[in-house]
């Protein structure tokens, strides 16, 4: 009862706390106090307004994204060489990061994976056949997923079975968050005498996931290589990069995200 209580608080502090920083929420803030600055005849009122509208339309940009996500230090795709260089070994293995599940798709009757989570997992299933590893997957019920009732891995698991065939040799279910997903599945792949993880998680998200995953193989002499996915060729020349977008809000939002996450330790 008082493990419930506990997760119910972090769950709606968390929320709340997303809500007033992630975009639109600061822009709206520094707007409305521009116009009460305006509608008293105080200076300053124009120009916050006229800031604040000009970041409310770069936050909905993939170049605003493209330039977040480069500032925060963006990873390298992994080489197609790198990748020949890894067949014929057999102490390898390719781990997906969840990224959160669909409880409910009326259309396919059951659930299934977000947009990101998806992405993830077709390139990893993409990279295990490349290579020739069997495929892993590490997520449960996140900190705020209070609407699953089964952990995130149940989904994909079958999933990966049915429109992939290619069933998960290692499924871990209990992870809330990153910093779990390395401490939960790093001792269970070591067992089975796995000496280097692909990881694949998307760019945003890569550096904090390699903080927490490198912290924990090394405690087993393993190694880990970073496996971006959602990279883009180019998005700051083509004039549309500098539209907003539903992909460049979201693109946005992902990287102010994964900043606060990255202070934050999770």
């Amino acid at each position: 009862m008082i493990r419930s209580a506990m997760h119910f608080d972090y769950a709606f502090f968390k929320t709340g706390l997303l809500v007033a920083v992630m975009p639109p929420a600061p822009f709206l803030a520094v707007a409305a106090w521009g116009g009460w600055r305006l509608r008293r005849g105080r200076r300053g009122g124009a120009w916050l307004m006229g800031l604040a509208a000009v970041a409310l339309w770069l936050s909905m940009t993939e170049a605003m994204g493209e330039l977040l996500s480069r500032a925060a230090g963006q990873p390298a795709p992994l080489a197609l060489t790198a990748l020949d260089g890894l067949r014929g070994r057999t102490d390898g293995a390719v781990l997906v990061l969840g990224a959160g599940v669909r409880p409910t798709v009326p259309e396919y009757g059951g659930g299934r994976p977000t947009e990101l989570t998806s992405e993830r997992l077709s390139y990893g299933v993409w990279l295990a056949r490349r290579i020739g590893w069997p495929l892993g997957f590490t997520g449960g019920i996140g900190w705020t997923a209070t609407e699953l009732k089964v952990p995130e891995v149940a989904v994909v698991a079958q999933v990966a079975a049915q429109d992939y065939q290619m069933p998960l040799r290692w499924a871990e279910g209990n992870a809330r968050d990153t910093r779990e997903n390395a401490i939960n599945t790093i001792p269970l792949l070591a067992q089975a005498g796995v000496k280097q993880v692909v990881l694949v998680t998307h760019e945003a998200h890569m550096r904090r996931a390699l903080r927490a995953f490198e912290a924990e193989a090394s405690r087993f002499g393993m190694r880990v290589l970073p496996a971006p996915v959602g990279l883009r060729d180019d998005a700051l020349s083509a004039f549309s990069d500098w539209c907003p977008s539903v992909q460049g809000y979201a693109r946005v939002r992902y990287a102010a995200y994964e900043t606060l996450a990255w202070w934050a330790g999770r």
